[in-house]
């Protein structure tokens, strides 16, 4: 990551954190660019800027974060609805879907997000592209049982399979025990929403990274220096 893009990921966190009202509940994203969300939402309530919030962590590591950060935390079963939440995107396009999962987060990513009032989705200039899959990766969360049956479907529909994993070289395991598919189109996805069909309808297939007619609001950081 570039100093530009750091500054520009800084500059979405903080511009987004500062949506956050008191008494509200709050979802928490994963991934680089939420963690400095985190930190600047930490931040304001150590500050006395806003209180009485409530977050809904999308990870174990966001939750591991958040604690430290002193930011009060629940549960989807005790706020179903959720008024913001603040996260990452792998890739933007002009529609405002996306890519996400790079993280590793994308199941409770998008439960978090489909119980949302108000979307927002911070990132820096290069995750914006005219087409989905032009530059990221689409991860598909898949039981760890008869994964590799996926595979030959993803083919057909022109992409290229990869089987996350973890830095011991196992098999990656999200927060819900399943395996990551890494699945790379090298010429884009002509039709997102007819991939993400294709494949949510097999079995096995717990969710994929496409977050498609979500309508977030995009914060594309600004580098103040240049």
């Amino acid at each position: 990551m570039t100093d530009k893009q750091h500054r520009q990921k800084q500059d979405a966190a903080e511009r987004a954190a500062a949506l956050v009202r008191s008494r509200t509940v709050v979802g928490l994203g994963t991934g680089s660019t939420a963690e400095l969300a985190l930190l600047a939402i930490g931040e304001r309530l150590k500050a006395g800027q806003i209180a009485d919030i409530v977050g809904i962590p999308t990870s174990r590591r966001t939750e591991a974060l958040a604690s430290r950060l002193q930011i009060p935390l629940s549960t989807l079963d005790q706020h179903p609805i959720i008024d913001i939440t603040i996260d990452g995107a792998d890739e933007i396009d002009p529609r405002g879907n996306l890519i996400k999962g790079f993280g590793g987060a994308l199941l409770w990513e998008k439960i978090v997000a489909s119980a949302t009032r108000h979307y927002v989705i911070i990132a820096d200039e290069t995750k914006l592209v005219n087409r989905l899959g032009t530059r990221a990766v689409v991860p598909v969360e898949v039981v760890p049982f008869g994964w590799s049956t996926h595979c030959e479907i993803v083919r057909k529909l022109g992409g290229e399979v990869t089987l996350r994993l973890d830095e011991r070289q196992d098999p990656y395991r999200t927060d819900g025990q399943h395996y990551i598919l890494d699945c790379r189109f090298p010429r884009g996805i002509d039709d997102p929403h007819g991939l993400d069909r294709s494949l949510r309808q097999r079995p096995g297939v717990v969710e994929t990274g496409l977050f498609l007619d979500f309508a977030p609001e995009v914060i594309v950081g600004r580098d103040s220096s240049s």
